[in-house]
């Protein structure tokens, strides 16, 4: 406590904690940096077509389709720390290998495509592993001070990293910028290697391998299925992925050919707008305490992303307020909607079966966006770049109309405990069921 009797910060307080923040805010600051530099290999050492940028965007997130539910049970198995060091020191090795192979004239289109693929794969264990590590961490108390924190704090180094990316990469070259986040991943080992908390080892933890890996993956998917308020987010989610990836994907494309600009200058208007992203994360509790949860999310989801339809407008000159204006509040309202949901989902689901529950929702969630990419790059080749733009921004407003046509739009708070008639998963022969913990 301070001397005005008010709880001292997270990050002042709990030692673990500021482990884990250091090491994902640099890990975030090093994934901006890639997201700018690598479509600028793409765009300007390899000449790539707008097609190709989009299957590289569209590799990065393909895993979760492939991985994605088993790893949501390995999670479940296995130390969570572990998981994520692991993910950390592939990750470093791969992004290394860029600037390498562009040292010995070896770099090509097919080498970032397998980087983008190979790191996306240690992302899904690293994210599926980190979402279900926190609430081990932190008390229920402290974990939506926690969520918020590290929102907050990743979208900082988005917008850091995002204009350094395009700073380096005209500086010094697109692929020696991948050198920072090689050197990001390397902060983000040592940083959850000093961690001493060591997890809570339950029953369900430590059952035998004769637990069939289909049973496992079932009992989160049947959780998120036939849970409304679980199927509902999931499949906002997804929808909302799909447009928001759809124009990311060919932002580069976009800014770099059609209008105009240079790569330091995409940096930092990418930069710009991504600051939304620190806004949302402070207004995020703030809003939902005064409104209610569900009320806040509709407004982050549904109003400020509506400003994405201004992204289409920019030009140069004075346009390029355009895409700072509609960025700054497609961010802001991603990253505050992202904070309630997160301290749903903690509050909400079984802790056993986070893992699980995690990784099914982040498949259909995550699922559409290398579709999403994919039909920007097609879009982007057969009807223009603006064209593109226009159809795929016009989707994030609309996505959200999941959201306010379902129950989420017709209460003031998300559930924070999960009734008794709600449905769960059948348990395995010879095990209960666990309530959830608020």
């Amino acid at each position: 406590m301070t001397r005005d009797g008010h709880r001292r910060s997270l990050l002042h307080r709990h030692r673990d904690f500021r482990l884990l923040w250091c090491g994902e805010t640099a890990g975030k600051f090093g994934a901006s940096v890639t997201g700018v530099a690598m479509p600028l290999v793409a765009v300007s050492e390899l000449h790539a077509s707008t097609f190709q940028i989009g299957l590289l965007s569209a590799a990065s997130w393909a895993p979760w389709l492939v991985v994605g539910l088993p790893a949501g049970v390995w999670v479940d198995r296995l130390p969570r720390r572990t998981v994520m060091l692991a993910a950390a020191a592939v990750s470093l090795v791969l992004f290394t290998a860029v600037p390498a192979a562009a040292w010995a004239g070896r770099l090509s289109t097919g080498l970032l495509l397998a980087v983008a693929l190979l790191t996306g794969t240690a992302a899904v264990f690293f994210q599926t592993a980190y979402t279900a590590y926190l609430p081990d961490l932190l008390s229920p108390a402290d974990q939506p001070e926690g969520n918020a924190k590290l929102h907050g704090s990743a979208s900082a180094a988005q917008i850091v990293g995002l204009g350094s990316g395009g700073l380096l990469a005209q500086l010094a070259g697109a692929a020696n910028g991948m050198l920072a986040n090689a050197a990001t991943f390397l902060v983000s080992l040592l940083c959850l290697g000093r961690i001493r908390h060591r997890e809570t080892r339950t029953a369900d933890n430590n059952r035998g391998a004769d637990r069939a890996l289909r049973r496992e993956i079932g009992e989160g998917l049947r959780l998120v299925a036939r849970d409304r308020w679980l199927r509902t987010l999931t499949l906002y989610g997804a929808t909302s992925n799909l447009a928001l990836m759809g124009y990311q994907s060919i932002l580069v494309a976009f800014l770099v050919r059609e209008v105009g600009l240079a790569p330091g200058t995409v940096g930092a208007l990418v930069a710009a707008a991504g600051s939304g992203g620190v806004l949302g994360a402070f207004a995020a509790r703030r809003v939902a305490a005064r409104v209610g949860t569900a009320r806040a999310m509709i407004l982050f989801e549904l109003g400020l992303p509506a400003l994405a339809l201004l992204i289409p407008l920019t030009g140069t000159g004075a346009g390029v307020l355009c895409f700072a204006v509609g960025g700054f509040g497609v961010s802001a309202g991603v990253v505050a909607g992202n904070v309630i949901k997160s301290g749903f989902q903690q509050h909400y689901c079984p802790p056993e079966l986070l893992g699980r529950i995690t990784a099914s929702a982040a498949v259909l969630n995550y699922g559409t966006i290398p579709v999403g990419a994919l039909l920007a790059g097609v879009l982007g080749t057969a009807v223009g770049l603006r064209p593109a733009m226009w159809i795929t921004t016009a989707g994030v407003p609309l996505a959200a109309l999941v959201l306010l046509l379902s129950p989420v739009g017709r209460v003031r708070d998300l559930p924070t405990t999960r009734r008794a008639a709600d449905p769960v998963p059948a348990p395995a022969p010879g095990r209960g069921t666990t309530a959830a913990t608020a």
